[in-house]
Parts: C-alpha cells; structure tokens; sequence
C-alpha cells in the first residue's frame, strides 16, 4: 500500500493530461464567472496533488478511477519528480490568484494570473507540452536540482527503449 503523503513515481501521462484539462475548464468556468470561490477549490486541489499525487484530489479521483479506466488510450509512463514540480508551480499561481482576489484585493491581476495558470494547463491537456516538466529540466540541467532527484530523467536510454517497446505494442494491434 503506498503512503498517503507520496506521490507517484511514474505518472500516467494520460491521466495528467485529463487532470490539467479539468484545470482548464475549472479556470474557464471560474473567469468567465468571475467566481473567486472557484479559484480557491483549484488551489486546494492542487495542494492536494502535490502532497499525495491524486489520492485526495476529488479531480485526480474521478480522473484515475472513472475517465482513464474507460479509455481505449494506453498508458504513457513518465517520470513523477517532473510532473509533482509541475503541479508545485500549479500552487504558486493558484494561491497567488486566490490572494490577489481575495485579500490584496487586486481583480485584474488575480484574473491574471488564473488565466496564465490556465494557458499552461492548456498546453499541458491538449498538446502534451508541460511547462513545469521543462523548467524542472532546465534547473536539472543547471544543477539546481540533484540528478539523485530524478535518475530516471537523466537516462534517456530508458525512456528511448520504453518508447520503442510502446510503440511496437502500438503496432502489434
């Protein structure tokens, strides 16, 4: 049984990519509605996928256990130190758009934010282009985070021969 306050090492890239694209729509929704109480639920949600990968994530639930399970996609592994950054930097701009909304009393730049944190997301759900995942590779590579962090980040070797093992099952159907 895994711990409760872990994350997951690796990470369905399918699954990610269906949570960011309820972050998308949650942002939308809270936007257009202009619904401050909604951007605190995002905050929470991403607290809680930081600390313990979807297990108290109502979003990370209902993707892991009912959407993903129903897809004929195949599971895409990738490493989960990347994605947990990722969901880090989720945080900063959840939190900051909360705080600017809901105490500094800063609207346009609460908006803001919100509306970056949901461009990302969008890259992220609709072209597999995570900005989190690319800056953890860059501080990686500038030594700011150990190599120890990720090992499975560094040995590209691995990641060429689960790509090349995905595919020919992908062409074996």
């Amino acid at each position: 049984m895994r711990q409760l306050f872990s994350f997951p090492n690796p990470v369905n890239e399918v699954a990610a990519r269906l949570v960011a694209a309820g972050v998308v729509l949650m942002s939308l929704a809270a936007l257009v509605f202009q619904a401050e109480w909604l951007v605190v639920i995002i905050a929470l949600g991403f607290i809680a996928r930081v600390l313990t990968g979807p297990s108290l994530s109502v979003l990370g639930q209902v993707v892991t256990r009912v959407v993903v399970p129903r897809l004929p996609a195949a599971p895409r592994m990738v490493p989960g130190p990347p994605k947990r950054f990722a969901q880090g930097i989720g945080v900063a701009f959840s939190a900051t758009s909360a705080l600017l909304l809901l105490v500094v009393d800063a609207d346009l730049a609460g908006w803001l934010v919100l509306a970056a944190l949901a461009l990302a997301a969008t890259l992220e759900s609709v072209f597999a282009f995570c900005l989190g995942c690319k800056a953890f590779a860059l501080l990686m590579r500038a030594g700011v985070i150990p190599d120890t962090v990720c090992e499975a980040c560094n040995d590209i070797t691995a990641r060429t021969a689960a790509n090349l093992e995905r595919k020919a099952a992908a062409a074996a159907r």
